[in-house]
């Protein structure tokens, strides 16, 4: 990003000068590395499946050349990015690191450097021949989390992200202390990484509020094309029990639309068995995401989606966690 009379702006080949700059990318220490850069550069908030697409590409084809991958994104959609490309990045058993920058790398003052150097070492740390962290992951502010259970949660402040329902990957320290017992394991058996279809048309995103009117929800709820609805509720899960409400949750899951409940509050589960307003919604036939963010949500039904199931069997596969995306 560079300042512009309109405010920051992406500039073409400006990043791969800045790296001539940066002297401990030319440690002997350090991987050795190449970069790809996209044209044109987007603000992360121009993202869209196109550009997932694109990365999971440009990874896949050069999957065999490199030991890791790290994705340089903006702060805004990261979450929904990495959260997406986990689930596109079928087979995946190297590490995919995204991270970026609070304060655009170029300035002086800027965060970007330190979470490039750290992102690069962590794609290219191996024990024993082998990966150290095989998942998509997002580096921020010395913390690395597991991708799709990342949130951004500061616009302000340069630790921005968190992860209020899965541990850490690895603290980033004197060393990096990487906590084992969290990574996901790599595949046993080594497949042809695939780039999976995501299908982004059909689906939505519904906030619960108090007053919600009937004509309202009835509009969103009846789009022509919708097939998945991330429903956005109340602590543990919960949401009106007035009959045009329920009336409505059943009719919406009776057309084959798949309906998840996500909980509004950054950390906790959803419990539907807890409240009678949970147990209603689950006799609708609506899904519990139980600790799954509201990023990965809807980017696991883009997936899911993609792979063109009968709606019984999307629903069964929005009900398992296929990437560590939630805890039952």
């Amino acid at each position: 990003m560079v300042p512009t009379e309109l405010g920051y702006a992406p500039k073409k080949k400006y990043f791969s000068s800045l790296l001539d700059e940066i002297s401990q990318l030319k440690n002997k220490d350090m991987p050795n590395w190449d970069v790809v850069e996209f044209d044109p550069l987007l603000d992360s908030a121009n993202v869209a499946v196109e550009q997932w697409v694109n990365i999971g590409r440009e990874i896949r084809d050069r999957y065999h050349m490199y030991d890791g991958f790290v994705v340089l994104h903006g702060t805004d959609t990261m979450s929904y990015s990495a959260s997406a490309l986990s689930f596109m990045l079928e087979n995946l058993a190297k590490p995919v690191v995204f991270t970026g920058s609070q304060i655009p790398i170029g300035v002086l003052r800027t965060d970007g450097r330190e979470n490039l150097i750290t992102a690069i070492e962590i794609a290219g740390a191996r024990i024993d021949g082998r990966p150290v962290v095989p998942e998509v992951s997002l580096l921020f502010q010395n913390r690395l989390y597991r991708g799709n259970r990342t949130h951004k949660c500061s616009a302000g402040e340069l630790d921005a992200f968190r992860s209020y329902n899965y541990p850490l990957l690895a603290e980033v320290g004197v060393k990096i202390a990487y906590n084992f017992g969290a990574i996901a394991p790599a595949p046993p058996v080594v497949e042809p990484l695939r780039v999976a279809r995501m299908a982004a048309d059909g689906v939505a995103i519904v906030k619960l509020f108090p007053g919600i009117s009937e004509q309202m929800l009835r509009a969103m709820l009846s789009a022509e094309g919708l097939q998945g609805v991330v429903l956005e509720t109340y602590g543990a899960g919960n949401a009106p029990t007035n009959d045009w409400f329920l009336q409505l949750m059943r009719q919406t899951v009776e057309r084959g639309v798949t309906v998840l409940n996500v909980t509004q509050c950054d950390s906790g589960s959803v419990e539907m068995q807890l409240y009678e307003t949970g147990q209603q919604l689950r006799a609708a036939g609506v899904i519990s995401g139980y600790d799954i963010t509201t990023e990965a949500s809807v980017t696991k039904l883009m997936y899911v989606m993609g792979k063109n199931l009968t709606p019984n069997y999307r629903h069964e596969l929005m009900a398992r966690p296929v990437k560590g995306e939630f805890t039952l």
